[in-house]
């Protein structure tokens, strides 16, 4: 198992920031960490890289338990903040230089990261010449330093343009999966972002995950929901008893949302069902659940 958090709380004050947080990575996963702003996912990150302390919970990096053994875990993680802090005045390949110097690594490794995050051509360049691009880049090499198996990026893509994602979208992407071995935990608000680059999904909102799950059930899903508005009140319950209905809403009215396992279409089961019970249907929608509207569904304030 490459990262393990176990019942992790935090608070600040009265504040809770993590609810019980629980959840595995396999050894070369790419994980899309979600959620709204406040919700938990920069908290969690710090935690795992040793920056913050949990208040109770356990988390194990590579095998090694963030509180007891913090120096190994910083040897096992290469973390990317949010606020990709550099050195601004400093030439590229001298802010690598400084850094492996830190973790006390060879030189030939920054000549390595140059190339494999494509920093050769700017590597002359001091960092406040760079492009957002090219400054996310230099951010993902110094990660890469001390070549570490598990990689944490807290919003890696903010501000890029549409060329800059696509070429650190690649990027990512390339550095991680079973073959090169690396684990990536990845946050984000942008929901391509995941269905471009990630195995999985874990949605974090108000501290508590509220999804995870392989991102190939999540599209592959045969799940649908009918939206219905009748002429009359229906009890959910006799809609649930409808073949292939898994969960029943009302939402507002007489309209109801049907969550239905199958990819037959539902709709002709729900005219059957209003037909037998003497009801008018007044609107009849079918719709599949994408990324997006479980995000929405899941992290709206209720």
């Amino acid at each position: 198992m490459s990262i393990e958090v176990k019942n992790i709380n935090k608070t600040y004050g009265k504040q809770n920031a993590l609810n019980d947080v629980s959840f595995n990575i396999e050894s070369g996963e790419i994980v899309g960490f979600l959620g709204p702003n406040g919700a938990g996912k920069s908290t969690l990150m710090k935690i795992l890289t040793t920056f913050l302390p949990t208040t109770e919970g356990i988390a194990i990096v590579n095998g090694f338990d963030v509180v007891l053994e913090p120096k190994r875990v910083q040897k096992n993680v290469g973390y990317l903040p949010e606020h990709n802090p550099l050195y601004l005045e400093m030439y590229v390949r001298e802010y690598l230089e400084f850094n492996a110097n830190v973790h006390k690594i060879a030189t030939s490794e920054i000549e390595k990261v140059i190339s494999q995050t494509g920093l050769a051509s700017e590597a002359h360049k001091k960092i406040h010449e760079l492009s957002k691009g090219y400054r996310q880049r230099v951010g993902l090499a110094n990660a890469l330093l001390h070549d570490p198996q598990v990689l944490i990026l807290d919003e890696p893509t903010t501000g890029l343009d549409p060329n800059q994602l696509v070429e650190i979208r690649a990027l990512i992407k390339g550095l991680g999966g079973k073959e090169k071995g690396k684990t990536i935990l990845l946050s984000t608000h942008i929901m391509q972002e995941v269905e471009a680059m990630c195995d999985r999904v874990i949605i974090i909102n108000e501290g508590r995950i509220v999804l995870d799950k392989k991102l190939k059930e999540l599209t592959e899903s045969k799940q649908q929901i009918i939206e219905v508005e009748f002429d009359y009140r229906v009890e959910e319950v006799a809609l649930q008893k409808i073949n292939n209905v898994s969960k029943v809403e009302n939402s507002k009215g007489f309209a109801y949302q049907i969550y239905c396992d199958t990819e037959k279409d539902m709709r002709g089961d729900v005219f059957d069902f209003a037909h037998d019970n003497g009801l008018k249907i007044l609107q009849l929608h079918k719709k599949n659940p994408t990324l997006e509207k479980l995000f929405i569904e899941l992290t709206s304030q209720k």
